[in-house]
């Protein structure tokens, strides 16, 4: 096993294809959704304006019933007083008709002119009084079939408000549940275009090889302000933290505190009766065919800590790398490559210090449940150590999640208390561009365009195809200046403030731009799609199996100079 994973070119090249091949299934069925729904929103907008011109009609036909209405009221009480008038008139009319006779009346003072006046206007008062009664008759039949017709009309609007409502209802809940859709296949395209950026062939560096995560902090690429995005420590942070173990030897920890730090395990003495099969090629070209020898001499051709370090970590990664070992190859039942893929062996025997380190531990193994564990370590932890299950591998029972500093109250502590601050890898930045100085260090334009290619991605997640670097852009992606414009007036000009949270569970949560919340790690995934070269921020996640690694989290930071 070596300090970091060197990824080989035929894997990373199969492993893009199939990220390849998933995202062109994934943006064609999100284009073959988005073909299905066109139909669906067109009949929406026609539909919307037949419930527009519906809607019209019906608050046309609400104001003439309440007018109907209205005039139905006036006219129930203009017939209350008509009904007291002519009860007045029939009254009287029953009074004059009582009165003496008109053969009397002939014969009486009154002159004969008077006496025919008064049968004539008896007469016009009668026939209009009667005309009346048959006009209020009338207006009564009309008044009972106007209230009919309101009221019907008040049933059917209220049904066709209903249905208009409901047919609108479910063309929109298809195109939601369209739209929906839509979203999950962008996220995942997103995802997998993270996922294929972080498996891009960048060297993950180890104490044997050259090149690959370096801390650019204080070499300058030739332009300011410069913005770096750093990882802490390498994307396996599982078991043993080498230089973790080197600050806790020297802060006078034993080998036995050290491992206890990084495992779950019970110490045993399993003998040096076994043998270690050697099948393969070093990173220094040296061929190992099946060749078989003792652990303990196997040990002493180990080269995975610098022989220098203090005795106690020397000895902490002598028991790992027995532990390791033993597991990897049933005790001796297959062989294990001597490369960074297994344990970087040479032919040369090692310092004499490490052979020291060997010896003094010899046959001490770490065991969980009687049988040697697979005691995975690697260079730089960044502070944390996490189970096996967090990134990505399968949980064991011997992996352990845990600070590892001296204390971690906030971000800032565990930056000047980690045990292995003192690692050239503890401040990580990923990729490099040669035109400043082989550094990753990013411009203020190129963050700004980064921050605004994300919001408009949280805005619309459909858009994140038009989303790639710009630099490396296809007829698909979009400009800085398109985003822009895409964006309005939510998007950002400069950057005045930037900083990443975090809960101290060892991931970045959150991370704050000029007052603004973003989630930290959807913004590191777009982050890895948008940023220019092969500048990434890798995750807490091997490379070779990001298609399976669920988390894609991890701790980072940003710096500002």
């Amino acid at each position: 096993m070596a300090i970091l994973v060197l990824i080989g070119a035929g894997l990373v090249k199969a492993q893009a294809c199939d990220i390849d091949c998933q995202l062109e299934e994934l943006k064609k069925a999100r284009e073959q959704s988005i073909a299905a729904t066109k139909p669906l929103e067109s009949e929406l907008v026609k539909l919307r304006e037949k419930l527009k011109n519906i809607q019209n009609g019906i608050n046309a036909a609400k104001e003439q019933q309440r007018q109907l209405e209205i005039s139905i009221a006036k006219r129930e009480g203009d017939f209350a007083s008509q009904y007291v008038l002519l009860s007045e008139r029939v009254q009287n009319y029953y009074k004059a008709s009582r009165q003496p006779s008109s053969f009397f009346i002939m014969f009486s003072n009154n002159s004969g002119g008077n006496w025919v006046r008064e049968i004539m206007y008896q007469r016009v008062v009668a026939d209009r009084d009667k005309q009346e009664i048959a006009q209020i008759s009338l207006d009564l039949l009309q008044l009972e079939k106007d209230k009919k017709k309101a009221e019907e009309d008040r049933v059917r609007l209220a049904d066709l408000q209903v249905k208009a409502d409901k047919e609108a209802k479910f063309f929109e809940g298809e195109i939601s549940g369209a739209k929906a859709y839509q979203a999950k296949l962008s996220e995942q395209i997103s995802s997998l275009l993270a996922a294929k950026f972080a498996s891009m062939p960048v060297p993950l560096l180890a104490y044997t090889s050259l090149g690959g995560c370096s801390s650019d902090i204080g070499k300058s690429p030739g332009f300011s302000p410069r913005f770096g995005f750093f990882s802490l420590g390498v994307p396996n942070k599982t078991g043993m933290n080498q230089y973790g173990a080197k600050g806790r030897a020297e802060a006078g920890q034993s080998y036995e505190q050290i491992l206890q730090a990084y495992y779950n395990f019970d110490l045993a003495d399993m003998g040096t009766g076994f043998n270690i099969i050697v099948n393969g090629k070093n990173e220094y070209g040296q061929e190992f065919n099946n060749e078989s020898m003792n652990i303990e001499e196997y040990l002493k051709h180990l080269y995975e800590m610098p022989a220098s370090w203090d005795m106690k970590a020397l000895q902490a990664q002598a028991i790992a790398a027995r532990s390791y070992a033993l597991a990897r190859t049933n005790k001796g039942q297959s062989s294990i490559p001597p490369n960074q893929s297994g344990q970087v062996v040479k032919k040369e025997i090692n310092d004499g210090r490490w052979q020291e380190a060997v010896t003094s531990t010899s046959g001490k193994v770490m065991v969980n449940g009687g049988n040697p564990i697979s005691a995975w370590y690697s260079s730089t932890h960044g502070g944390f150590v996490l189970k096996s299950g967090e990134v990505g591998w399968n949980d064991s029972a011997w992996t352990k999640h845990a600070v590892d500093a001296a204390s971690a109250g906030s971000l800032s502590d565990l930056l000047n208390s980690a045990y292995d601050k003192a690692s050239p890898w503890f401040y990580c930045d990923w990729g490099y561009r040669g035109e400043y100085n082989n550094t990753a260090w990013l411009k203020m334009e190129e963050v700004v365009d980064i921050v605004n290619a994300y919001m408009l991605w949280e805005k619309d997640n459909s858009l994140i195809i038009h989303l790639s670097q710009t630099d490396k852009s296809t007829a698909e992606t979009w400009s800085a200046e398109k985003v822009r414009q895409e964006l309005g007036s939510s998007a950002i000009g400069s950057i005045n403030s930037i900083e990443v949270l975090w809960d101290g569970s060892g991931i970045s949560k959150t991370i704050r731009i000029n007052g603004k919340d973003f989630n930290a790690q959807k913004f590191k995934n777009l982050f890895n799609i948008r940023a220019p070269g092969n500048i990434q921020i890798k995750p807490s996640c091997q490379p070779d199996s990001a298609l399976n690694c669920s988390h894609m989290y991890g701790l980072y930071n940003i710096v500002r100079e």
